[in-house]
């Protein structure tokens, strides 16, 4: 895939969160109703709405698409897709469904089981993050006010926030999950405290934790529970897109399109002295 086919893609993967953003909050400011999985994880027509609309948005690729929302794809027939689309229309339904904003629309570029490039939008605060590999992570404020479908992305680049931040702190900053905080991953944070006098927990909702630390506004982010591959996919390449980097449990690169679309525990890092917990 070169440079221009990538510009392309992420056009387009951007073209798609907004409209699934809008179809979001459409239904975000409505008394909606809230149905469960098999697995008694929460569902609304929020995500099954953002999910329509992107798929057909992205339908214009011609590439595969494997999603939250979507039908189940089998192993063998999704094992030798090269290029696909991996995507969480509603990350972070719970905090839909507390009414706290902290959700996104999530669209991963996949390539050789990595991620290439990524789109998160939060449709309640308006704010666009992106990256793609060899170009950058950037962040657009005021997204919805200032962009359509007709602009390009140069234009769009023209008036981003390129990533990380330069924003002076001091300490460590810890980024956990606000609603998943298990056993191991509390023992990882502690493990740093013991080594840093100033540590801040800093708790945020879906991929927000990612875009903490492309922004250069968090230096860690350990997460030992369950996850699945579209949960962080979008995130993944954010991150590593603005210079920081992803490894799981075992310190091996993350791969994805496995048979099992669980994800192992991981560690996302702006620095990797913090690679083993205590540096």
């Amino acid at each position: 895939m070169n440079a221009e086919e990538l510009k392309q893609y992420l056009k387009i993967a951007i073209d798609a969160s907004l409209l699934a953003g809008e179809k979001i909050l459409e239904i975000y400011n409505t008394d909606f109703k809230v149905d469960f999985k098999e697995d008694q994880s929460p569902l609304t027509e929020a995500d099954r709405s953002a999910h329509r609309v992107i798929a057909e948005t992205l339908s214009k690729t011609n590439l595969p698409l494997l999603s939250e929302e979507g039908k189940n794809i089998p192993y063998k027939e999704r094992k030798d897709w090269k290029t696909y689309w991996l995507v969480d229309p509603l990350d972070g339904t719970k905090e839909f469904i507390s009414c706290n904003g902290e959700f996104t629309v999530n669209i991963a570029l996949m390539h050789q089981r990595k991620p290439v490039a990524g789109v998160i939008y939060i449709p309640v605060t308006d704010i666009l993050y992106f990256g793609a590999k060899d170009m950058g992570a950037y962040r657009l404020n005021h997204f919805s006010e200032n962009y359509s479908a007709e602009i390009f992305l140069e234009k769009i680049m023209a008036t981003v926030e390129k990533l990380p931040l330069n924003t002076p702190r001091t300490g460590v900053r810890v980024v956990a999950s606000r609603s998943h905080l298990n056993e191991q991953t509390q023992a990882y944070i502690e493990k740093i405290k013991l080594h840093h006098p100033s540590v801040e927990i800093v708790s945020r909702g879906s991929s927000l934790k990612f875009c903490l630390i492309a922004e250069g506004l968090a230096d860690v982010y350990p997460r030992f529970g369950t996850t699945m591959e579209w949960d962080i996919a979008t995130g993944h390449a954010i991150a590593e897109s603005s210079g920081a980097f992803i490894l799981d449990e075992e310190n091996n690169e993350m791969l994805y399109n496995k048979k099992d679309l669980k994800n192992p525990g991981f560690i996302v890092l702006r620095n990797e002295k913090f690679l083993d917990g205590s540096s």
